[in-house]
């Protein structure tokens, strides 16, 4: 039995898809690697949407049989619109992953998390033999921090204890991410809080040297994975 409801059908990207064209080319190519039974991990962000649509299309017109890893309740929904199969890191690994980034440097490390996914994410990459990162070129960076801070989630009641030994490591400044549309701050996928912290160097070790403080579930610091980036150029 169907439910009597067109909410997942009526779903749209949130916001304007900025360098559409770019982003749906790099979105062909990542639809062109899916072969039949792959099993993919699908990251957030909206070049990684786009894939999803290239990769439907694939899905109805050559009768693939695939199925998606999510990493984001959003892409859950949008793969349930489109007829994507799900399943778990419970039942299979991926084969391989494709997702965005919010900066990626000339040593393809990367600071993700906007979107608040970063732990999945970082799950999910870890547990991914091959994995593709797809950016416009706004995203390429020489140093990492140059546009964004690092995002860093956190267990709630360690918020100030992270905070005193964030400002050890040397964060110079540190915000408690805010929510959009509901009072108060965000929440993550995992029902934690999210710091959004800026270093004035963000060195090898950093990664590590976050991920060690008791409270931190996870940072948006990829740091030394094995990872192809494919760029889509602002034309």
């Amino acid at each position: 039995m169907n439910w009597q409801s067109n909410l997942i059908n009526n779903l749209e990207w949130s916001s304007e898809i900025i360098n559409l064209g770019g982003k749906q080319k790099v979105a062909a190519q990542i639809a062109k690697k899916v072969k039949d039974g792959d099993v993919l991990g699908i990251g957030s962000g909206s070049t990684v949407y786009l894939a999803l649509l290239a990769i439907a299309d694939r899905i109805k017109s050559e009768k693939l049989n695939i199925k998606g890893i999510p990493t984001s309740l959003e892409i859950s929904m949008f793969c349930s619109k489109l007829g994507i199969p799900l399943t778990t890191l419970f039942e299979n690994k991926p084969d391989w992953l494709f997702d965005g980034a919010d900066e990626v440097d000339p040593d393809n490390s990367l600071i993700k998390g906007r979107g608040g996914a970063m732990f999945k994410e970082k799950l999910l990459i870890s547990s991914s033999p091959v994995n593709y990162i797809i950016v416009d070129d706004s995203k390429v960076v020489k140093k990492l921090g140059t546009n964004f801070p690092v995002p860093i989630e956190i267990f709630p009641q360690s918020l100030l204890y992270v905070e005193q030994q964030l400002r050890a490591l040397g964060a110079i400044e540190i915000v408690l991410r805010p929510a959009k549309g509901k009072d108060g701050a965000i929440i993550s996928e995992n029902n934690n809080l999210i710091l959004d912290c800026h270093f004035e160097d963000i060195g090898k070790s950093l990664e590590k040297d976050i991920k060690g403080i008791t409270g931190v579930i996870e940072s948006g610091l990829f740091i030394g994975y094995d990872l192809e980036i494919l760029v889509a150029e602002n034309k």
